[in-house]
């Protein structure tokens, strides 16, 4: 009853119109009329201690960092610099796109703005270079989504919290998974461009590519200061997420010289805004996650799913296809904050490594942003580059089969993600 409760005010919040946060404490409130608990200070009280929480100011942090090295002039040079590596293979700019998408992730950890600066860069030259928009523009989607898996993430940030799981071995759990993803998508794209007849750019020479090495080295010395400064227990996760961004407000101001002073408000306001939105989700789902808590949800969801309790892969499956469920309505934020807390303790109780849960958790949710109807990084891409949604809907659906395949391989061979885990975080 609790459960149905739950999830029925939530869902019909949101379909009369209510913003996912404001839907999330109407489903808190109803829980506390349920257990008799309502009292508008316990309610207000966990908004504000939802929020107050060291380790997510790792997200305003990495979502500044991400806006200052799309207009500090870092994330141009390392789509450059993967021009000049891959451009000359056959659907090269493709191929270039997908590296970059990795480079970029090592930066930033927003799939969205990732997204937003791939889709700049580079729709345009496959566009001229006589690539299908909408199957470039796909491709640009999926390799936008492998930001939230690969460290440093504000996916990972957000499960650590709600879950209560190391935000540090997420982070080094997640590069071997993302690097899936991304060889997932290189083997696709390698498939359905063959049957394009585009003439690739010239292969660059030798110095060339030296240059541009030379031009992006200071963006490619920030991921091996996060991730070698979490590995070797320099800083945590949320002065990771300092370092990221004084670096590249420092590198963008000093070394290369594109941001200029006037325009650093434009940058921290956009960054502001980004992140009020993503705490306000946060701050409200504390209150629902306090409340699954008393009301012993995930005991009962433990109830539910008692026959697969002794078999974890199917389990895992059974799981994975309610994320995917969930994803398809529901944006990346609200379906780790809502469903973390529920099913986590169910996971535990399963035996279930909670770092490799948080993986696959994530990654699944980061699909999500791909997926139709909501598909906020689809939507992103339609934008930015003036494609219809449809469009892009269909032209990522190739490489949405190639990660939803990475994803069922990870369910059935949890090795893949657990002994990389293991030797990175000893």
């Amino acid at each position: 009853m609790t459960i149905v409760l739950f999830l029925g005010s939530l869902l019909a919040a949101m379909a009369i119109g209510f913003p996912i946060a404001y839907a999330l404490l109407a489903s808190g409130v109803a829980l506390m009329w349920q257990q008799d608990l309502f009292d508008a200070q316990i309610l207000a009280q966990n908004v504000i201690n939802g929020a107050d929480s060291f380790p997510l100011l790792a997200v305003p942090f990495f979502m500044l960092a991400g806006e200052i090295m799309n207009v500090g002039g870092l994330s141009r040079r390392i789509v450059h610099l993967a021009l000049t590596l891959v451009g000359h293979w056959r659907g090269g700019l493709g191929f270039v796109t997908i590296v970059a998408a990795c480079l970029l992730a090592a930066l930033s950890g927003s799939a969205v703005a990732d997204t937003a600066a791939l889709a700049a860069l580079l729709l345009p030259m496959m566009r001229r270079a006589g690539h299908d928009p909408a199957r470039a523009g796909g491709l640009i989607a999926a390799a936008g989504i492998i930001a939230p898996v690969i460290p440093p993430s504000i996916g990972f940030v957000m499960f650590g919290v709600a879950a209560n799981v190391s935000i540090s071995k997420l982070f080094l759990a997640g590069i071997v998974p993302g690097l899936m993803l991304a060889v997932a998508i290189a083997i696709a794209w390698a498939w359905v461009v063959r049957r394009e007849d585009v003439v690739p750019p010239p292969r660059a020479s030798w110095a060339e590519r030296g240059q541009a090495l030379r031009d992006a080295v200071w963006a490619l010395v920030l991921p091996v200061v996060v991730v070698g400064g979490l590995k070797a227990g320099v800083f945590t996760p949320t002065e990771a997420a300092v370092v990221a961004a004084v670096y590249a407000l420092a590198v963008s101001l000093l070394v290369y010289r594109e941001l200029r002073v006037h325009q650093l408000y434009a940058v921290f306001a956009s960054a502001a805004r980004t992140t009020a939105i993503i705490m306000f989700l946060v701050a409200a789902a504390m209150v629902s996650a306090w409340l699954i808590t008393v009301a012993d949800i995930p005991g009962q969801m433990i109830g539910l799913l008692q026959p697969l309790m002794d078999r974890p892969v199917l389990l895992m499956a059974a799981i994975q296809l309610l994320i995917v469920a969930v994803g398809t309505a529901m944006d990346m934020a609200p379906t780790i904050l809502i469903l973390a807390p529920v099913l986590m303790p169910v996971v535990k109780a399963a035996g279930i490594d909670p770092v490799y849960f948080g993986v696959l958790f994530v990654m699944n949710t980061a699909i999500g942003l791909i997926t139709p109807p909501v598909g906020t990084v689809l939507n992103t891409v339609a934008g930015v580059g003036k494609l219809k949604f449809d469009a892009v809907t269909r032209g990522v659906l190739p490489f949405l089969t190639a990660q939803m395949l990475v994803l069922v391989l990870l369910v059935a061979f949890p090795a893949l993600v657990t002994v990389p885990a293991q030797w990175l975080t000893r």
